[in-house]
């Protein structure tokens, strides 16, 4: 398991997400509703940005802010189009009051 800090515990309240560096990879680490998710930060239809886009606390669903497609940030499925094929996630795990994501 090749775990990555994220950050503490309680600078990830519920409702916030975080942008992590890993390698050539950026990952949108969510809090919605207490529970941790992280996903790429990337859409699928176009490669652009998927994370710096809007994200529904309730649902965990995120807006790709440029053509607008929704994905779970759950399961990295989308849910609308344009894009059709998923994005990937992972592993999120709190150790040692630390939130971190698995990437391996």
């Amino acid at each position: 398991m090749a775990l990555i800090d994220v950050c503490p515990v309680d600078e990830l309240q519920p409702g916030s997400m975080k942008l992590v560096p890993v390698g050539p990879l950026t990952v949108g680490v969510y809090n919605c509703n207490g529970e941790y998710f992280a996903i790429e930060d990337r859409c699928s239809h176009d490669d652009g940005p998927l994370c710096e886009g809007e994200w529904d606390r309730d649902t965990c669903v995120v807006v790709c802010p440029r053509h607008g497609s929704n994905f779970d940030i759950r399961s990295g499925v989308p849910l609308t189009l344009p894009a059709f094929e998923p994005v990937d996630t992972f592993a999120v795990v709190v150790e040692d009051g630390y939130v971190k994501v698995d990437v391996s």
